[in-house]
């Protein structure tokens, strides 16, 4: 063989092997992230989610690949971004939020989904059983939905003197009407007058606000809804603005200047769901892995706040916080 054409030859089979390397390389496995609201608003969240993933094993870019879809708070077009990542066949999904929960349930039967959803599984109709939950379902509970009474009783607490109070709740959220059931029963037991204000676009606070006062309102329930978490800042100021005592579930609500917050962990959940994830990534089932809880709490007071509203908080409350703002 002359040296010209055995340069050739060998030019043409060093093109070959990394072509035949990559052939015998295993397919990363790419999961499926299917949030209600956007990047920005979780950032924190997923970085918990990839922390979780890690655990198990798995790092984004190395040995696993996620394909994210962001609703944008616009919760039709869930059904849609669902079904893509089914058409794409991924490993697993991750629904965070409960609209994304329901949504991935409806869309496949088959491929493994992790969910983080604010309320009780079973009642959502994600689960049958939190022990064994069975099906190709499995995740992590905050129980948020549950504690919005709870809410109302610390506000209650707070500023017995307002006996006019308002829930202010995204009416898109699958969990509109349970949410305003169980606090308008709430109400009821402490004899408050409640009334349901209204809240799904940008523009919507505004005009929540102005309500509230023309109903004279004296306090004010932040109902849960993945839309409201990345507007904290902006519903505190418009409750210290318009000079109303609010509650909400995560910390970042009374560090923005809000009155108070109940609820539980702003990330642990996340990273729990992305354990579940590696560990479906590594072979086991959903309707193997029970339902997990997160029944940690933490009460926040934000002692500045309620000075500017000119309002006591009583002994024994800010005896049971856990954190107080000064």
């Amino acid at each position: 063989m002359r040296r010209r054409e055995f340069i050739t030859v060998l030019g043409s089979a060093a093109a070959v092997w990394p072509l035949a390397l990559r052939a015998q390389q295993p397919a990363v496995p790419v999961v499926g992230l299917l949030a209600s609201t956007s990047a920005d608003t979780y950032e924190s969240r997923i970085d918990s989610f990839r922390k979780g993933l890690s655990e198990a094993g798995y790092a984004e870019g190395r040995n696993v690949a996620i394909e994210y879809r962001w609703a944008e708070s616009k919760y039709d077009r869930l059904p849609e971004m669902a079904s893509e990542l089914v058409r794409r066949q991924v490993a697993v999904i991750a629904a965070i939020t409960t609209p994304a929960a329901l949504a991935a349930k409806a869309a496949t039967t088959t491929i493994p989904i992790v969910f983080e959803v604010g309320g009780d599984p079973i009642a959502l109709g994600l689960v049958a059983s939190l022990s064994k939950p069975g099906g190709n379902l499995t995740g992590v509970s905050l129980l948020n939905f549950e504690l919005a009474a709870k809410r109302l009783e610390l506000l209650h607490e707070s500023v017995p003197a307002a006996t006019t109070v308002a829930l202010l709740v995204n009416p898109n959220a699958p969990s509109a009407a349970t949410l305003s059931r169980d606090v308008q029963a709430a109400a009821g037991k402490l004899g408050l007058q409640l009334h349901v204000l209204h809240a799904s676009a940008e523009g919507d606070f505004d005009v929540a606000f102005e309500r509230l006062l023309k109903l004279r309102a004296g306090a004010l329930v932040i109902g849960t809804d993945p839309f409201f978490n990345g507007r904290s800042e902006q519903i505190a100021a418009l409750a210290i603005r318009h000079g109303v005592p609010t509650i909400y579930q995560y910390r970042a609500f009374a560090a923005a200047g809000g009155l108070m917050s109940y609820g539980g962990s702003f990330t642990e959940p996340f990273r729990q769901t992305g354990v579940y994830t590696g560990r479906i990534l590594k072979g086991e089932k959903p309707a193997d892995l029970p339902i997990i809880q997160s029944t940690k709490v933490e009460l926040i007071v934000n002692l500045r706040t309620a000075k500017t509203l000119g309002i006591t908080i009583p002994l024994p409350l800010l005896g049971r916080a856990d954190e107080v703002i000064e």
